[in-house]
């Protein structure tokens, strides 16, 4: 499988990351490990989590994601240097424990090891913009971080093109280490956030991209196409709200390549944004081996022109 360089980190990665929210939630900690272990067998090589994960599954309070990770990398499935760890901080874990202070930054770091088991992170992501705090601060804690040998490489998710730009700038007014990897929400249905000035930007400055949402909760399996099919479902909520008049345009659209190529609507949105050159790869979790086999197969999909025009014109 051919890894592609995530801009400018040094860090290749395969065409898919396992997307590690269900760990502790929808998937136990031995369905976790079985499901890493085939999708690194396969060939892939990085795991998206954060410090958040999965905290609103009930009982949980945060990292129980990281912890999982941590229990399956010291088990030694796989060998540490052959796994690319992406994680994050920000997000609210209660107690003041938020935000993007170089305070907090230095501590969630070192909480986030630990759950971890290990030395580094690979990739340490800010997850969500802070406005009390100025880029400058949390840049200079991601630089510190960096030399000290604790992250190997930072970026920033759910930024648009103004913060993603005045992030850029006060790193270089400051010689402080850069957002190199951007995270954002990108799918077929949801294009806006990303498409455009974001897009652009992040080609500009070769910054790496690695879309969340990638299947819009679970709407673009195809598993949901009345209200009915959501009712009961761990993600059908949020699913829901992609039952409309362009969701169904895109169903019908994965439909008509589903026909040509014989593949699952799932693995063909997946290839979708494979094929788009401002992706580097795609973020997607499944909770059961036969969910992620059809997940593995999305990344030998090759889609014609004419396909991706079809589905490009549905999600427009």
């Amino acid at each position: 499988m051919e890894l592609r360089p995530l801009g400018r980190t040094g860090l290749k990665i395969a065409p898919l990351v396992f997307g590690g929210n269900v760990f502790g939630w929808t998937a136990d900690e031995k369905t976790s490990f079985a499901l890493l272990s085939r999708f690194f067998e396969a060939g892939f090589n990085t795991v998206d989590t954060a410090d958040v994960y999965s905290s609103w599954a009930p009982g949980n309070s945060g990292g129980e994601s990281e912890v999982i990770i941590g229990k399956w990398l010291k088990s030694g499935a796989v060998a540490r240097d052959k796994a690319i760890v992406v994680t994050k901080v920000g997000s609210d874990l209660g107690e003041g424990r938020k935000g993007l202070s170089q305070k907090w930054i230095m501590q969630a770091v070192e909480d986030s090891l630990k759950r971890l088991q290990t030395d580094y992170i690979d990739l340490y992501l800010s997850h969500w913009p802070d406005a009390s705090v100025p880029y400058e601060e949390t840049l200079a804690a991601h630089t510190k971080l960096k030399e000290q040998g604790k992250v190997r490489a930072v970026g920033g998710s759910n930024l648009d093109a103004t913060q993603l730009q005045a992030s850029l700038d006060a790193a270089t007014a400051n010689g402080l280490q850069r957002y190199d990897v951007l995270q954002p929400e990108y799918n077929l249905y949801d294009r806006g956030g990303f498409e455009g000035p974001l897009a652009e930007l992040c080609q500009r400055e070769d910054i790496g991209v690695i879309t969340y949402f990638s299947l819009a909760s679970g709407f673009l399996t195809g598993k949901y196409r009345t209200p009915a099919d959501t009712q009961g479902k761990a993600r059908g909520e949020d699913a829901g709200k992609y039952l409309d008049a362009k969701g169904q345009r895109i169903l019908a659209a994965l439909d008509t390549v589903s026909a040509e190529t014989g593949a699952k609507p799932a693995e063909i949105a997946l290839a979708w944004l494979m094929a788009k050159p401002t992706v580097t790869a795609p973020i997607a979790s499944a909770t059961s081996l036969s969910q992620l086999e059809s997940l593995i197969k999305s990344a030998s999909l090759s889609l014609t022109p004419d396909q991706i025009a079809l589905l490009d014109k549905a999600g427009a």
